[in-house]
């Protein structure tokens, strides 16, 4: 067992504060004419089906109107299914803050990797990783509305989920909010196919989300996925510390999200596909994969996915680097017959091509084994995107989270 760290720290993006409903202001009407009833806006004009479709590296996110046919069709009537369509079922404690790990019935392709387990939570949202710890609300979530309900509020609230073999169904069904009881109850539902699409859909969704508080738990609707390092404390032998890191994520706009909206999310290639050299080394994905082989570790990766720790431990960067030298000490033979340099000159570039590589290797392992060090901070906030970082230890097994955000601090950097 992993002893315990005094300070686990959090780097996380707080949402935009939207307005789904702003109010519409009306002019009072000329004497004798009847006063328009005021109205609220639609997220999008009203009586007007729309799909919005947002693209990113991961994902491609389509979001259906409440008009939507197609969007209809994505809420699953779980009442009408089939006994024997059941293959996993289960019921959540109605308690607060509460969470069960589900064996999958399929390998669920989540960032490209095939994962077998997930962890249902009573507040909203399913936790994707492989360690159990008290923060699974900071990232690796499939949140389609993360925030602080407690089904021990009403006799009505439940949280089920059942699998037919092909998808995982996780519905939400009328949950209040701990901290705002009287808005009414939610019901919604995420559905994990085993072709890696992801759908949300909501059924009652009574206030704008922009208005549910982050005080006491975290507000997020989207996906997140991480990779984790594990390190020796050279301060305590025998103790290492794990460090997650966040990747990527996908924020699904909170003033898209109200009553009978679906989002519906599509897997894009990865690099983690590939099984052979060729199609990895000359793949066009948006994404700049590697082929590594080094003893009997076969993978094509663009360096940061789960399984970064083992890239990096076995020298794959390095390995990289390697096949590009040689790459180039190749094509260079190749033209000997048409450019002839003099000696001098030679020496003088394979001595800057050994400096740049020298240079490059010591930076990557300097920053590598001192994460904190000036250097290493450096390069990560100058990275296209910023990732948040949790530090925390091993936890102790109990299906009960806590929350990442503490109430009155700063959410860019907070300590539990």
């Amino acid at each position: 067992m992993w002893r315990q760290t005094e300070m686990n720290t959090v780097d996380t993006l707080t949402l935009p504060k939207h307005t789904l409903y702003p109010q519409v202001q009306v002019p009072s009407p000329p004497e004798g004419q009847s006063t328009p009833r005021p109205r609220r806006c639609c997220p999008w004009p009203c009586g007007e089906d729309k799909q919005t479709d947002m693209n990113n590296v991961y994902y491609t996110s389509k979001i259906y109107a409440p008009g939507d046919a197609a969007g209809k069709e994505l809420w699953v009537n779980i009442s009408k299914m089939e006994a024997d369509q059941q293959k996993v079922r289960g019921f959540l404690p109605r308690t607060h803050r509460q969470a069960e790990r589900v064996n999958l019935s399929f390998d669920f392709p989540f960032y490209g990797h095939l994962i077998k387990e997930i962890t249902v939570a009573t507040g909203g949202f399913i936790y994707t990783g492989d360690i159990i710890h008290r923060m699974l609300t900071a990232t690796q979530y499939v949140a389609p509305l993360m925030a602080n309900f407690d089904p021990s509020l009403s006799k009505n609230s439940s949280v089920f989920y059942f699998d037919n073999g092909t998808a995982l169904v996780v519905q939400w069904n009328h949950l209040h909010l701990q901290d705002n009881i009287s808005v009414g109850a939610f019901t919604f539902q995420a559905v994990l196919h085993s072709d890696g699409r992801i759908v949300f859909a909501y059924k009652e969704i009574p206030i704008s989300i922009s208005d549910i508080s982050s005080e006491n738990h975290p507000v997020k609707v989207g996906l997140s996925d991480a990779f984790m390092v594990l390190r020796e404390l050279e301060q305590i032998p025998n103790v290492r510390r794990r460090t997650i890191y966040e990747y990527h994520k996908v924020d699904i706009p909170v003033s898209k999200i109200s009553r009978l909206i679906a989002v519906e999310m599509l897997p894009l290639p990865t690099c983690l596909q590939f099984s052979s050299c060729g199609p990895c080394v000359t793949s066009q994905i948006g994404f700049n994969c590697s082929w590594c082989i080094i003893s009997f570790f076969l993978r094509c990766s663009s360096g940061f996915d789960r399984k970064r720790q083992d890239w990096v431990d076995l020298g794959c960067p390095e390995e990289v680097l390697l096949l590009f030298s040689i790459k180039i000490d190749h094509i260079r033979g190749e033209n000997t017959d048409t450019y002839e340099a003099s000696p001098m000159r030679l020496l003088v570039g394979v001595l800057v091509v050994m400096v740049l590589l020298a240079a490059a290797i010591f930076t990557y392992i300097y920053v590598y084994n001192h994460p904190t060090s000036s250097a290493s901070l450096f390069f990560m906030e100058r990275r296209p995107t910023h990732w948040p970082i949790l530090k925390f230890r091993r936890g102790s097994g109990r299906p009960s989270y806590a929350e990442v955000e503490a109430p009155g601090q700063d959410r860019d950097s907070i300590v539990c």
